[in-house]
């Protein structure tokens, strides 16, 4: 029996070369190696086509909402320029955590190693791979509603089928049912290397802005005109107006912090570094502050149409349907709601299961491949239930902020790490070694520097989030943590900086090259001379990393 037990375990494994070490199976497995040069497939226009993608999503529609309304109170342009500042702050911290995926093709859980440590990184890895998972079921269950809209659309009977589920399920027969096909058909796209996925979102870049230019029209003539919210004053003045603003852009920052920190991940497939650089630098504020744009006036046209704003587009169109719509109506709702699904689709792979599978490749490498995981993060997803989660919006919204404050301190060390501590020197092939003289090495495979910074920049926010919940808190608190991204990211930043000028590590430099040393030394070695400064074309001759770490052979699942 134990044989067999045996057996099946290893028909789980994903293929590998026999004479890696038992250590360095579970350092290294096809997709943790660097990428090689036939799937750097992502040029300047496709990462433009990514964030393009990624903006147009319900969440960016409605990012507004909460600003403009009380408790927030602000008005619609002022809420605007939260939107612009905030994606326009984080954009250059997700380009400079993209540049050692862009410049090393390696992904963020190898990114994270060079920080935390060889094994002091998977605390970091199970963090956002948690995250992406539990997202995947929320955004799932988003996409679900869309497909309800579409459905009625078609068959406005769809509204109608009878419930025969429990209320204790928190959903009933016909939102279940639509949650599952959305569920069902994202199976196919989870398939798709990252190379190839690409495909996907240049798709979505030119069929979600075609929908939402026609929804945008179309509520604007509905309305005959742009409706009462554009007219709406502020109802906050003084240094409370000058709060709200914070908050509503650290809100947009917030948003983004799971994309800071695995940036590296879509980075790693680079034809070049520079299409990971000021293509993500421009389209990340356009694409979210149009998206917000167009929210903003659809809903505004709504409370024309209906006598209240309603900030969901999939409600609106929803109320579309009502009343015995024309075929012309129903046609329009139906395109709208599908590129809606498209859109969600999109977003849900690239923030979601992408990251999930690079994630949970590095905790399982012998077990598990990029494919594998975001499979295994849809299955999460829909085994979680996300429908309860959305049923209490506050506490789920607390949730998410208190997060944004654990991926902003490990980001503040990974950044930091690469731009100030190694200045642009990896040593790749210890990235994949248990060596104990290996740069990543540190004390037993864990950086205890990093730990110590990201721990500050966590506490930190500690009492302020507290106050977020309820309790009775200072009020200086409360503004650190208002502004969590930056406190816990300029927290961590400061005390890691400190803690490697009093400690410095093996592999610390006096001046800034992009360059493997591992590659450099090998190189001299066989007497070909140093390796020079462009590490993007050296890195091509990518021999000396594949002999250290046995790179396996492609893995399908």
């Amino acid at each position: 029996m134990l044989k067999i037990l045996r057996s099946w375990v290893r028909k789980l494994e994903v293929s590998h070369d026999k004479d890696l070490s038992f250590t360095e199976q579970f350092l290294t497995n096809d997709d943790l190696v660097p990428v090689p040069p036939e799937k750097r497939t992502w040029g300047t226009w496709n990462f433009i086509a990514f964030w393009i993608a990624d903006s147009f999503n319900i969440n960016t529609w409605m990012i507004v909402s909460s600003m403009v309304q009380l408790p927030v109170g602000l008005s619609w342009w002022q809420a605007w320029i939260c939107v612009w500042l905030g994606y326009g702050v984080v954009a250059p911290f997700i380009v400079a955590n993209a540049r050692p995926g862009a410049i090393f093709h390696v992904t963020f859980p190898v990114v994270a190693r060079t920080s935390f440590g060889l094994y002091g990184s998977l605390w970091c890895v199970f963090n956002r791979g948690a995250m992406a998972c539990i997202w995947y079921g929320v955004q799932a269950s988003i996409g679900g509603s869309c497909v309800l809209v579409m459905l009625r659309a078609m068959w406005p009977s769809v509204n109608n089928i009878p419930n025969s589920m429990p209320a204790s399920s928190g959903t009933t027969t016909r939102d279940f049912m639509c949650f599952f096909l959305f569920w069902l058909i994202s199976l196919p796209a989870i398939w798709y290397p990252i190379h190839k996925i690409r495909h996907l979102f240049t798709v979505k870049a030119f069929v979600a802005p075609a929908a939402g230019l026609t929804f945008f029209i179309w509520c604007i003539v509905k309305a005959h005109g742009v409706g009462p919210i554009i007219h709406q004053p502020s109802q906050q003045s003084g240094s409370a107006l000058g709060w709200a603003m914070v908050s509503s852009l650290m809100s947009c920052i917030s948003n983004m912090a799971t994309l800071v920190t695995n940036a590296p991940d879509f980075a790693s497939r680079a034809r070049y570094p520079s299409a990971a650089g000021l293509p993500q630098l421009i389209s990340v504020p356009l694409g979210f502050s149009i998206v917000s744009f167009i929210g903003i006036i659809v809903s505004s046209s709504s409370e024309a149409i209906y006598g209240e704003a309603i900030w969901s587009p999939i409600d609106l169109l929803g109320r579309f349907l009502d009343d015995h719509p024309s075929h012309a109506t129903r046609f329009g709702v139906w395109f709208i709601s599908a590129s809606f699904i498209i859109a969600q689709l999109g977003t849900n792979i690239s923030a979601n299961s992408i990251s999930a599978g690079c994630d949970l490749t590095a905790l399982f490498p012998r077990y598990i491949n990029i494919r594998r995981g975001g499979f295994i993060a849809a299955i999460v997803g829909l085994c979680m239930l996300p429908w309860n989660l959305l049923k209490s919006s506050n506490s789920f919204t607390s949730y998410l902020s208190a997060y944004s404050v654990f991926l902003s301190s490990i980001a503040g060390v990974m950044i930091t790490d690469y731009w100030v501590i190694r200045k642009g020197h990896y040593r790749v092939k210890d990235l994949y070694s248990a060596r104990k003289d290996g740069w990543y090495w540190y004390t037993y495979g864990i950086n205890f520097r990093a730990y110590a910074a990201y721990i500050a920049g966590i506490l930190i926010n500690v009492v302020g989030f507290a106050g977020a919940t309820g309790r009775s808190v200072p009020l200086a608190a409360t503004r650190i943590y208002q502004m969590s991204f930056f406190t816990g990211f300029g927290v961590a930043a400061l005390i890691y900086w400190t803690l490697n000028y009093i400690f410095p590590p093996l592999g610390a430099a006096s001046s800034f090259k992009e360059v493997d040393v591992s590659a450099e030394e090998d190189l001299d070695v066989r007497g070909r001379g140093p390796i020079g400064s462009d590490a993007d074309s050296d890195l091509d001759k990518k021999e000396s990393i594949v002999e250290d770490t046995r790179s396996v052979h492609h893995s399908d699942i």
